[in-house]
């Protein structure tokens, strides 16, 4: 059995909550899994796992990973953890963080969640200049050429990385964007190593920006910490110069939950 896996086995988890449990189950291990896998922790019969999950796919809770036979989170499932985490206690908490950092830096503060096709920004603080970039909470931003997307993409392992920079062409937004997977493999291998990321004008042009990531208990990423400012404001290198700030408040926003 898988470890951390659930010590349930037939008969002990209720009828009206096997659906539920297994939909925590493909959440706690954070990567996209299989059937098989979900009947060894479950200890369902396989015609049940099979059925529960094709109902979570149908209903948009769950969704085939890549290869078509592994199932990840769905739409739903990931607008529920969108809304959960946007509940107001948390959101209280969060945007005091998110606020001090923000003072302290006098630039705008990003957090972002991964989500299929992109990051979603969770919340922001803006910055109290009047030359700023808008960028609304529930705006979805490219993985490849945004600081948080691209600490996210470094966080994935190499087959699944490999699958997602060549599913599609990978589209120039600026001319500094990168669109060759080799080249931003190697990039996304060196963000790893250093754990944090930039943005040097490749999403919007005169627009620089840092990330970090936002990680949980098992050092798994939840979300990201990002700054961005114009270039004619503050250049990508004075960005940097903010990371010690940055992942301070990564911390302080990790412990929320």
């Amino acid at each position: 059995m898988a470890a951390d896996a659930p010590e349930k086995k037939e008969g002990q988890i209720p009828t009206n909550l096997r659906l539920l449990v297994l939909l925590e189950e493909v959440v706690r291990r954070g990567v996209a899994v299989k059937p098989a896998e979900m009947i060894e922790a479950m200890g369902l019969p396989k015609p049940t796992v099979h059925r529960l999950m094709q109902t979570a796919e149908a209903e948009g809770f769950l969704q085939r990973d890549l290869d078509g036979r592994a199932y990840g989170p769905g739409p739903r499932l990931r607008k529920l953890a969108f809304n959960t985490m946007s509940s107001e206690h948390l959101r209280t908490a969060r945007l005091s963080i998110l606020k001090s950092v923000a003072e302290e830096l006098g630039e705008t503060c990003n957090l972002a969640t991964p989500d299929r096709e992109g990051m979603i920004y969770l919340d922001r603080v803006e910055t109290k200049w009047p030359l700023r970039i808008q960028l609304p909470i529930g705006t979805q931003v490219p993985f490849h050429c945004t600081a948080s997307g691209k600490m996210y993409l470094s966080t994935l392992k190499a087959n699944t990385l490999d699958a997602v920079l060549r599913a599609r062409s990978l589209e120039a937004v600026t001319s500094k964007t990168c669109t060759d997977p080799d080249k931003l493999s190697a990039e996304l291998a060196a963000i790893s190593s250093l754990g944090y990321s930039t943005d040097d004008e490749e999403f919007i042009s005169g627009m620089v920006a840092v990330a970090v990531p936002v990680q949980d208990a098992r050092n798994r990423l939840i979300a990201t910490l990002s700054v961005h400012a114009p270039a004619q404001r503050r250049s990508l290198q004075e960005l940097m110069e903010f990371l010690p700030e940055l992942q301070k408040a990564a911390l302080e926003l990790a412990r929320l939950s």
